[in-house]
C-alpha cells in the first residue's frame, strides 16, 4: 500500500517533503487539500489535531514535521540516494542546514507575508522591518557558506536543499538576493533541479494565492 500524503502544492513546507519523495522516486498517493477536498480535510483533522500540513501516514503510523518526515522516508522508504548522510558529521550539517533555511529564511519570511494578512489598524512596521534585517544576516552568512559548496550541505542535494528550495522560492519575493551572487547562482541550482521544478509546476496554478506574488 502507497504511503499518503496530506499537502498543498503552494505550501513552501509541503514542498520540502514534496521534493524529497521525488528525488527518492517513493510511489505516494498525494491527498491534496483545498475547498475542493473536504474528505481529505477532515481525515487531516482527525490524524492530526494540529493541522500543520503536510502529514505522511504509512499504514497505521502517522508522521508530521517535515524534517521528521524526511528522515522517515530515508530509513523506510530510501532513494537511490540518502537525503542524510550516514556519516555523523556529515548527517550533523545536513541537519543544521535543514534548521538553518527553516528557521532563519522560512521564519522572517513568514512575518513579512502574515503582514499582508492583518486585519486593518494590526500593522506591525517594526516586526517586518527586523524580519528583513533577519533575512539579510541570513543571506549574507549563507552567501558565504556557498562559496565553496554545490549544494547545501556539501557536494550531494539531501534533506537542507529540499528546505532550501522553497525558502529561497518564496524569500526573494521579501528581499531579493542582490549583492550575494552565490545565494543567487544556488538558487539557480535548486531551480534546475527536475524535483523542485515538478513543485514548482504543480503551485503555478495557485500562485495568486501568495500574497507577495505581485511585489
Amino acid at each position: 500500500m502507497a504511503i499518503k500524503i496530506y499537502a498543498h502544492p503552494l505550501s513552501s513546507y509541503c514542498q520540502k517533503v514534496l521534493i524529497a519523495l521525488y528525488e527518492s522516486g517513493t510511489p505516494f498517493d498525494y491527498r491534496e487539500l483545498g475547498p475542493d477536498t473536504p474528505d481529505y480535510a477532515r481525515e487531516f483533522a482527525a490524524l492530526w489535531p494540529m493541522q500543520h500540513m503536510p502529514l505522511l501516514v504509512d499504514g497505521e503510523r502517522s508522521v508530521a514535521e517535515t524534517s521528521v518526515i524526511i528522515e522517515y522516508l530515508d530509513r523506510y522508504h530510501p532513494g537511490v540516494a540518502p537525503m542524510i548522510p550516514a556519516d555523523i558529521e556529515a548527517a550533523l550539517e545536513a541537519r543544521f542546514m535543514d534548521r538553518f533555511f527553516d528557521n532563519y529564511v522560512m521564519t522572517p519570511l513568514q512575518t513579512v507575508v502574515f503582514e499582508r494578512r492583518r486585519p486593518e489598524g494590526n500593522a506591525d512596521p517594526y516586526g517586518v522591518g527586523k524580519a528583513r534585517e533577519m533575512l539579510a544576516r541570513a543571506y549574507g552568512w549563507l552567501d558565504t557558506v556557498m562559496a565553496t559548496r554545490e549544494w547545501a550541505a556539501g557536494d550531494a542535494f539531501g534533506l537542507a536543499d529540499c528546505a532550501a528550495a522553497p525558502s529561497l522560492l518564496y524569500a526573494k519575493h521579501a528581499l531579493p538576493f542582490d549583492g550575494f551572487p552565490n545565494v543567487v547562482g544556488y538558487h539557480q541550482r535548486l531551480e534546475a533541479r527536475p524535483s523542485v521544478a515538478r513543485t514548482r509546476e504543480e503551485g503555478k496554478p495557485f500562485w495568486d494565492w501568495f500574497p507577495l506574488a505581485n511585489g
